[in-house]
């Protein structure tokens, strides 16, 4: 009955030491920002190993036109030859930490083309970072125009 005791002791402090080391490293401003960037860093190089990198497994981007983007997809069209960055820029980083997690304001404004399509955006993005163990990665984003004639806010 003892050596159950003691398995059960040794079991329940390495449980809690596992628990304990999550509290102890958890996601930080510095962290979300710099994930962001790597990303960004990425879409600049056409670099498709460093987007596959940073984004979770279950990644989901949120189109502007209500449609929903898988990672694979993120992932294909940071590689198409038909996708052209000719300006970029990412600023406004505003960081919500709630344990290992992240949401994070940017503004993105971007020119170039995509399959033969123009764009100039403007747009206010939704970051989600999410940290799991020394990991982190992006979950999800979402972008939105910034229009001149603001209905509500």
């Amino acid at each position: 009955m003892k050596k159950i005791q003691i398995f059960v002791l040794i079991g329940l402090l390495f449980y809690s030491c596992d628990q304990e080391s999550k509290t102890l490293n958890p996601l930080t401003e510095d962290e979300s920002i710099n994930i962001i960037k790597k990303f960004d860093k990425g879409w600049d190089k056409k670099d498709m190993r460093i987007i596959d990198s940073v984004l979770s497994p279950s990644y989901l981007y949120f189109t502007q036109s209500g449609g929903i983007f898988s990672r694979d997809s993120v992932v294909a069209t940071a590689g198409e030859s038909s996708y052209k960055l000719n300006q970029v820029s990412r600023s406004e980083f505003e960081v919500t930490l709630s344990g290992n997690t992240a949401v994070v304001s940017t503004r993105w404004k971007g020119k170039g083309s995509y399959r033969g399509n123009a764009f100039d955006e403007d747009q206010r993005c939704s970051v989600i970072v999410i940290k799991e163990g020394d990991r982190v990665r992006i979950l999800s984003e979402h972008c939105t125009p910034i229009k001149g004639n603001r209905v509500f806010h």
